[in-house]
This record gives structure tokens, C-alpha cells and sequence, in this order.
């Protein structure tokens, strides 16, 4: 009841879109989470459109409702207070009443004619194409990644792979505001608005297991330090006159595993309490909070079932919110994860 109340409270300013389907439940795999500068919130699913609430009414958006694509990656909003859902097939811009998808600029237009302006979006349109997406207010513009060194090195190892290496799985702006992308297996490009650099590390891409994970997570933390994908290092970014870049590692944080060896959690996404506490989510071992000195893990389960993790966000209000891939929505009361229900 007391967290019903706390969402009541944080709704009764917010603005009611006239758009969508009512419904009562969000879909159960929730890639995304947005909250508005009004405090609507907005749940981007995997492959089953956008839901809105505004405390009130739940409401189901598709391509019904003008959206270019169901499979929502990424929602952000501009200065204007248009918000911005970035699909598997192009970007829809709603400005409070209808959607839009964002036009490409001339094709013919060089993909290297890389620029970083403040108020410029970025987005992925899909994870399989050799660069990220700048939308300047007007046009969307292709940008291809440079030559990454590993390349060369990557398609030795996977002659027949058909998994495309430049693949973008995130992208983040940084505090000084340059723009980062994590790839499929390539590891990470910084553009600082003059250079493009890559930086890979085997142990930032490869599971315990020997699996690829890919860079899926990107964050700089209130010390200015960077945490990339998993928690064996954190990253002090160097640079000395006309040199290049240095990843400086610095050692990060790890648990004792069941066989009593050190381990160091790979997660998807991460986000920043308003105590400076980072929250880690972690596909299938729940999240963990780092206050400095340790982790301390939460299990995340519906009913008997383990939920799997997509995304981690931290709302206007400072609530934190969890997108899961099989339970839908959860919420942080203060000492546990629970079930969002409308």
C-alpha cells in the first residue's frame, strides 16, 4: 500500500496522452524504462510494443498507434519533451500526440562525417549494423565505426561466423558528454567529438564459460571511473597531448562463489543510486549493489520462479526499476525487489 501511495503522489502532476489501448498488465519481457520530464513512465517491450502509464491508466501503444516497429531498444527524450523510441526498423518520435519515424538523411552522404553536438540524439536502429545512427533535430545521419584492430583478429578465430562484429549492443554519453558504443565483439569505440578510439580486452568479452558476452553495459560512476560489462576492473581514461587514449585499469570488486574462488559478476545494464551506490542487473543472478566496499547480491524471483534481467533504471523520483525478460516490471521498496502491479 505504502508503495502504491508513493506512485500516486509522483502521477498526480503527470499528463494523460490520449493514445493506445487501455489494459491491465504489462507485457512479461520489458526491455526498457523510461520516465518522462511530466513523470509518465514508459516500458519498452522486446517485441510487444510500448506500455504507458500515468499512475492512473495503463495503456498498450503499437503499430497500430503509428510506431515504425514493436520491438522497442531504447527510449529517451529530447529538450522539447519529445519522446523518442529507437526499434528494431527505425526511430518513432511521439510529440504528445501522434508518431512520426524519423527520416534518413542523403544516403549518398559520407558515413564517415562523424560530429558531436550537445543536443544531438544517438541511436542503435537494430544491433547487426557497422555503426550507430545521429539524429541533428532533422535527419537521422548513418556513421560508420572505423577499422577496429581486432577485427583481423576476429574473423582468424571465426572464419564462418555469422555473427556480425560490429554489432552495437549499447550506447552511452559519458559526463563530459562523448559518446560510447559497445559492440557485439569488438569491444568499445569512444568518440570525443575529434577521435575515435577502440579499446577491447578478451576478459571484458569472455565468460567464466567461454562464451562471448559482448559489451552490453557502459557506465562512468561519480568518481569518474568506468565500469564496463563486468566488475574485475574499473577504467581511469588517460590522455597526455597528442598521444593516444589509455584505458587505465584500476581493480574492481568480486564475491566468493560457492567454490570458494573469486568471481566477478557480468551484467547487462547499471545505474547510479542518489547515495552514489551502483546497482548492477545480471541476466539470471538477480542485481548487485556496490556501496564502495562490497557486493551485496539480491536474488530477484516471482513466486518460485528466477527472474531474468534486461535492464536496471533509476526514475525521476530515485525509485529504482527492473525490466525483466519473463515477469515484467519490479520495483526497489527500500530492501527487496517486488512485482510491479498496476
Amino acid at each position: 500500500m505504502m508503495l502504491l501511495t508513493i506512485f500516486l503522489v509522483s502521477f498526480f502532476v503527470s499528463n494523460s496522452y490520449d493514445i493506445g489501448v487501455t489494459v491491465t498488465q504489462i507485457d512479461k519481457t520489458i526491455w526498457t524504462i523510461y520516465q518522462d520530464k511530466k513523470s509518465n513512465y514508459w516500458f519498452g517491450s522486446k517485441e510487444n510494443g510500448i506500455y504507458y502509464y500515468n499512475g492512473q491508466r495503463l495503456k498498450h501503444i503499437t503499430t497500430e498507434n503509428g510506431l515504425v516497429s514493436n520491438e522497442i531498444r531504447g527510449i529517451q527524450e529530447d529538450a522539447n519533451g519529445n519522446i523518442f523510441f529507437d526499434t528494431e526498423k527505425g526511430v518513432s518520435k511521439f510529440d504528445g500526440h501522434t508518431f512520426k519515424t524519423l527520416q534518413m538523411a542523403n544516403p549518398d552522404s559520407p558515413l564517415n562525417n562523424w560530429v558531436l553536438k550537445p543536443d544531438d540524439l544517438w541511436f542503435r536502429i537494430g544491433s547487426t549494423k557497422n555503426g550507430a545512427y545521429r539524429f541533428d533535430g532533422k535527419y537521422l545521419h548513418y556513421l560508420k565505426f572505423p577499422t577496429s584492430p581486432q577485427e583481423f583478429i576476429f574473423y582468424k578465430n571465426n572464419p564462418n561466423s555469422s555473427l556480425k562484429p560490429y554489432g552495437l549492443y549499447t550506447i552511452y554519453k559519458d559526463r563530459k558528454g562523448f559518446m560510447w558504443f559497445g559492440t557485439a565483439s569488438l569491444g568499445v569505440c569512444r568518440y570525443d567529438g575529434k577521435n575515435l578510439n577502440w579499446h577491447y580486452e578478451e576478459q571484458l568479452q569472455t565468460t567464466p564459460n567461454g562464451g562471448d558476452f559482448g559489451t552490453r553495459a557502459i557506465f562512468e560512476d561519480k568518481i569518474g571511473r568506468f565500469w564496463i560489462n563486468n566488475t574485475r576492473f574499473r577504467y581511469v581514461i588517460e590522455t597526455y597531448g597528442n598521444k593516444p587514449i589509455t584505458f587505465k585499469k584500476e581493480n574492481g570488486v568480486g564475491y566468493l562463489n560457492k567454490t570458494n574462488k573469486m568471481a566477478f559478476p557480468f551484467f547487462l545494464s547499471v545505474t547510479e543510486d542518489n547515495k552514489g551506490n551502483l546497482w548492477l542487473a545480471t541476466y539470471e543472478e538477480g542485481v548487485y549493489k556496490y556501496n564502495g566496499k562490497e557486493l551485496i547480491h539480491y536474488p530477484i524471483k516471482d513466486g518460485e520462479t528466477d527472474v531474468l534481467l534486461f535492464t536496471i533504471y533509476k526514475d525521476n523520483k530515485g525509485v529504482l526499476w527492473l525490466g525483466t525478460h519473463n515477469a515484467g516490471v519490479f520495483t526497489f521498496n527500500g530492501s527487496s525487489f517486488e512485482k510491479f502491479v498496476k
